[in-house]
């Protein structure tokens, strides 16, 4: 059975363009071998295989990827009758071969038993995807493809299981010729190695994907006070229904000027850098399992090219065997050639394994008077690491943070000893002053820096230097102002991915306004939350954790769009849930792709159909409250729930949401203020109450008219505002990040009872965005169901 997207010409030759030299005819040639994704649909394919109802079904399951329908389905079994006429198709005019080879992305072929079928495509069908038959499964132990009544395939299974025609390659491992020596000290000031392209900031760049989604982040992508400090990986919380403590940690390793020097060092110098990422982040390295992912130049047939990989493989080896990591997966290239240039030799290793968020340690230096050691890595002969002291150092360091002695840590990269202290210095602006013997911009790898509360005498840490507030870094005999080695260090990306605009800008006088607000006339045990889906949104998971902590039932609605008759059912459907709700929630993602020209707009035409205003009316009528968060905020605008409170208000002066002034998508937490208090939703919450909230948009910018704005503060309708970290409203870029006029982030209707927000604060529990600071956990979903309880959530 096929579920998900349907099959076009994009993706054909892909499996085998990812292994050939490319020139500047490729650009036009080779387009079309690049798969188009689609992120709704592949949305709904992370849902379907939530549902226990569905996966019971599947005995085995198969994504698209190289080779398409012949791989994908052709793999589920060793005899199979695949008919090409069934596959679902973008347009008209495929052929067989198109139909077969074609990696067209967001499908997924599933092997299920006949009996079964009828209940998957219904199960399919409640996600608003198709679930087509294109297989039989049989005991001829051959693949036979079919296509408009004849066979263009049919071959043996034990031909496929042989992987066809068996090739031998000569391999010559030859030295090196490279003039560069990356073992070699470094001759430079900090300011200039900050600009380094592989030490500069990249927070621009990274800020363009959610960090957030999915209410599991550990650690942001940068941390400390000011959110400056790079993480040495990804921490995330399982994400299952309950509470739970355990994280996968995930880490690479990469050196590009090791590797072109010599591929067996860069490939050893990955795992290790992998692994000592890991433990500096807490968790043990021992546990860890290994993913390589390899990169070459086009090899063809010359000895000497194929040596590379070769000599890569053995160090991979090496490496893993002395560490006892084995590897678990891989993915390979043979294309990295564009005429006359090559990539450099490359294996990067991907490091997993899980541990405990009490556990997880951040990077970015905490309190003036702690200590800084150096844990250093010194290779042996011909610069191969020293696996076994290695071992010792990722241990003693795992001890210390078990033991909480140590505060914080980062891994010696690009820029050696020096780039490592200043951006772990970025992250809360503390000062740092480092003496050291050690050649402050050389080669570490395998080596860290980390943070202790308290004097460790340790022959494998050595004390370099103490933490202070006078915001310089102190490197030896060098002595940078933290400011100003910021400045050098996100120079070099801030054109093409700006951190802050509108810098310096003013700070805003808005009037505090705190109001008790009475409980609902209407008192339910157990409130009922509707939240509908629609194509896009990708927040449903995370809210409906946090009403159903707080004691509410909660019924998801996916709206099927898939034909006209099945988008009548499910307005009908979904005004009948919302007339017997005390609360709609419109969560937030991005409905339709964001496109095009506005977020939400989908959303709001749904809103205002006759039977969901009306639905949305009887609601309101019993004391009903509507929540909006980022997509969620927007349809809420869009529709004139806000800030008028009625669909029928809606006029040319109502305010829009529009795109982020720094005109990139944004993640970051954010400070925003209460405001006003005159909500159930902000009940208990005091006016002026600073809370940091994760953002994650592109389209947050609130804009309105000076009347308008006016109006909103005069009613107590401008519920929370970007602040500073004194607090105060702020049009400046560095706080108010999408540019909000009034730095307004969320509004009320007049009555209080409608609430829209940009920031999600459905993504916090304990636990999660640990390297931050501030107070995370603003539960406005609590209050929406004690509205109606009159009883205080536990």
């Amino acid at each position: 059975v096929m579920i998900g997207g349907a099959t076009g010409r994009d993706g054909i030759g892909g499996a085998t363009g990812s292994s050939k030299e490319h020139n500047e005819t490729s650009l036009e040639k080779c387009s079309s071998e690049v798969q188009k994704g689609n992120a709704l649909i592949e949305r709904k394919l992370q849902r379907l295989f939530r549902n226990p109802a569905c996966t019971k079904l599947i005995k085995k399951a198969n994504d698209f990827g190289a080779g398409g329908v012949s791989v994908a389905v052709g793999e589920l079994a060793d005899g199979l009758d695949i008919n090409l006429d069934a596959v679902p198709v973008k347009y008209q005019g495929l052929d067989g071969t198109e139909l077969a080879i074609s990696e067209s992305q967001e499908r997924m072929a599933v092997c299920i038993e006949a009996k079964d079928f009828e209940k998957f495509k219904e199960e399919a069908y409640k996600e608003n995807l198709e679930a087509i038959k294109v297989a039989d499964v049989t005991d001829t132990n051959r693949l036979v493809m079919k296509w408009r009544g004849e066979t263009i395939v049919d071959m043996s299974r034990a031909f496929l299981d042989t992987n066809g025609v068996r090739q031998h390659q000569v391999v010559d491992v030859c030295e090196n010729e490279y003039d560069e020596h990356p073992f070699d000290a470094v001759k430079s000031d900090l300011n200039t190695v900050l600009q380094d392209a592989n030490v500069a900031s990249q927070i621009g760049l990274a800020e363009m994907f959610d960090a957030s989604i999915g209410k599991s982040t550990v650690l942001m992508p940068f941390g400390g006070k000011y959110q400056l400090t790079p993480e040495e990986g990804s921490v995330q919380k399982l994400p299952v229904h309950g509470m739970t403590n355990t994280c996968s940690v995930m880490t690479y390793g990469y050196d590009p000027k090791v590797s072109k020097y010599s591929p067996y060092l860069g490939a050893s110098y990955s795992v290790v850098e992998a692994l000592a990422r890991v433990t500096a982040l807490g968790a043990d390295y021992k546990k860890c399992r290994l993913s390589n992912q390899e990169y070459f130049e086009h090899l063809g047939a010359d000895a000497q090219k194929w040596g590379q990989p070769f000599e890569a493989l053995l160090g991979l080896i090496d490496a893993q065997l002395a560490f006892e990591t084995p590897s678990i997966g891989g993915k390979d290239s043979m294309s990295g050639t564009y005429k006359d240039i090559h990539v450099p030799p490359t294996v990067i290793t991907f490091a997993v394994t899980t541990a405990k968020t009490d556990d997880i340690v951040s990077a970015s230096f905490k309190n003036p008077g702690d200590y800084v050691y150096l844990v250093k890595h010194t290779p042996v002969k011909n610069n191969v690491p020293n696996y076994e002291r290695l071992k010792e150092n990722f241990e003693t360091v795992h001890k210390l943070m078990q033991e909480k002695k140590i505060v914080a840590a980062s891994t010696i990269k690009f820029g050696g000893l020096g780039a490592t202290i200043a951006k772990m210095a970025f992250g809360s602006k503390v000062g740092v002053a480092i003496n050291t013997e050690e050649d402050v911009y050389g080669f570490n790898l395998g080596s860290m820096i980390v943070e202790a509360t308290e004097s460790i005498q340790d022959e494998h840490l050595e004390l370099i230097g103490i933490l202070n507030d006078d915001s310089k870094i102190v490197l030896n005999d060098e002595t940078v102002e933290i400011e100003d080695a910021l400045k050098a260090w996100t120079k070099r990306y801030s054109e093409i991915y700006p951190m802050i605009v509108d810098e310096g800008k003013d700070t805003l006088e808005t009037p505090l306004n705190d109001a008790e607000v009475p409980m609902s006339k209407v008192v339910v045990e157990k409130p009922k939350v509707i939240i509908p889906i629609f194509p896009g949104q990708n927040c449903e998971f995370d809210t409906t954790a946090k009403f159903e902590r707080a004691g509410a039932e909660v019924k998801q609605i996916v709206f099927n769009n898939l034909t006209v008759e099945n988008i009548q059912k499910s307005i009908e459907t979904l005004a009948d849930e919302i007339s017997t709700a005390q609360i709609l929630m419109i969560v937030g993602g991005f409905s339709s792709g964001d496109e095009p020209d506005g977020s939400g707009k989908f959303i709001a035409n749904v809103l205002r159909n006759p039977k969901i205003a009306q639905a949305i009316d009887t609601m309101r009528a019993n004391d009903g409250l509507i929540l909006g968060i980022c997509n969620g905020f927007q349809a809420l605008i869009k529709s004139g729930l806000l800030p008028y409170g009625d669909i029928e208000k809606l006029d040319a002066e109502n305010p829009t949401l529009f795109r982020n002034n720094i005109n990139r998508h944004v993640s970051h937490i954010a400070r925003t203020r209460i405001t006003s208090n005159a909500s159930p939703w902000l009940a208990g919450m005091k006016a002026g109450n600073v809370y940091s909230v994760a953002v994650s948009h592109g389209e947050g910018k609130f804009v309105a008219s000076e009347e308008v704005l006016n109006k909103l503060i005069k009613n107590g309708q401008v519920a929370t505002q970007y602040v500073n970290e004194k607090g105060v409203p702020t049009m400046d870029g560095k706080d108010n990040l999408n540019g909000s006029s009034m730095a307004i982030e969320g509004i009320f209707s007049e009555d209080g009872k409608i609430f829209g927000k940009m920031g999600h604060s459905e993504r916090y529990e304990k636990g999660l965005f640990q390297n931050i600071a501030g107070n995370k956990d603003q539960d406005i979903f609590a209050n929406g169901v004690r509205y109606f309880t009159h009883k205080q959530v536990k």
